[in-house]
């Protein structure tokens, strides 16, 4: 099969020709609408397959005038910085491909810029993660949105995609529990979100019968604010042997403050998070922390959001599996 002389862009008849299908068959598979689906899934990736080798993209404005919409989905974050964050668009842009759609960020969003983002036809979607609850304002009943990391009760009118943060945090306490720890710190975020609600009541279920010491944490404030924090809960004369932290990165803070007062991990203080971001494994000694599947997700919540622009009806989602990470921050109560 011959390919495109050189310096001529690739057509569909191209993809077509190298796929073995129809032409009409290249512009069901990238019609970006429910017709694409009366296609078989081998045949579409066939297609796909053979538009990747040629280096073909399909013609996005006139395919966008067609369907009146513009291609592109809005991901809002809490904090365009926060590793988890991170680790939820790797999953948006994956599946976003596979559905022929761009993904443009948004950070520290309020309930008016959503709603205004809403409105205009900049955008085809909304996909809402982890928002607190000064941002959860009323969209446009007709806007397809879908939340991620959030209430679904709150939402119970939009698809949501929630991780089983109650679970993980369960297992965390537990598992400091096992190894013999009985006062137990709890460097807890202060931000008003449901995520850190649903976290706290799951830590106090759990740590029923232990002593418990607890200090809040602004996230917003990062590391420099978990350091403080850990300071002042690591310096007490009734310090705990074992602290749990509501995300990594203010396990990282506690780390500095240990080491700051000479204290050894796991020597003196087990330390678990909660995500599992890239740093937790390059942390010395590595951290133990529940994983929060992140990268999945962004995916189910892109499945989502595309079966909504498609006028298909979305299923509830169970909650995400999460799973507790054992590494070497941990050990028994001396």
């Amino acid at each position: 099969m011959t390919s495109p002389a050189p310096g001529r862009r690739p057509t569909g008849r191209d993809v077509a020709r190298l796929a073995g299908v129809s032409q009409a068959t290249v512009s069901l598979v990238f019609s970006g609408s429910e017709a694409g689906h009366r296609v078989s899934e081998a045949t579409r990736q066939r297609v796909r397959e053979a538009a990747r080798s040629l280096g073909y993209r399909p013609q996005a404005a006139g395919r966008q005038l067609r369907l009146g919409r513009s291609g592109m989905i809005l991901l809002a974050v809490p904090n365009i910085l926060g590793p988890f964050f991170g680790r939820v668009l790797v999953g948006v842009h994956e599946e976003a491909g596979k559905h022929g759609l761009a993904v443009v960020v948004s950070s520290g969003w309020g309930s008016a810029t959503l709603a205004e983002a809403a409105t205009t036809s900049r955008f085809d979607g909304l996909l809402i993660c982890s928002p607190d609850d000064s941002q959860l304002g009323e969209l446009p009943p007709d806007t397809p949105a879908v939340f991620l990391d959030a209430d679904p009760v709150t939402n119970r009118s939009r698809p949501t995609v929630e991780l089983d943060v109650a679970g993980g945090m369960r297992a965390a306490v537990e598992h400091l529990a096992a190894l013999g720890h009985r006062r137990i710190g709890h460097l807890r975020s202060t931000h008003s979100a449901y995520t850190f609600r649903v976290r706290q009541a799951a830590f106090e279920e759990a740590a029923r019968g232990l002593e418990v010491l607890e200090l809040g944490v602004s996230l917003n404030e990062g590391q420099r604010a978990a350091r403080s924090a850990a300071y002042q809960l690591l310096s007490r004369p009734d310090r705990p042997h074992a602290v749990v932290c509501d995300d990594d990165v203010v396990a990282s803070g506690l780390y500095q403050a240990a080491a700051e007062l000479g204290l050894r991990i796991p020597g003196d203080v087990s330390v678990v998070g909660m995500d599992n971001i890239p740093v937790a494994d390059l942390l010395a000694p590595p951290l133990t922390t529940v994983d929060l599947p992140g990268e999945e997700l962004g995916r189910v919540g892109v499945a989502a959001l595309a079966a909504l622009l498609r006028g298909e009806p979305v299923p509830p989602v169970p909650p995400l599996a999460t799973a507790l990470v054992l590494r070497t921050s941990t050990g028994p109560a001396g």
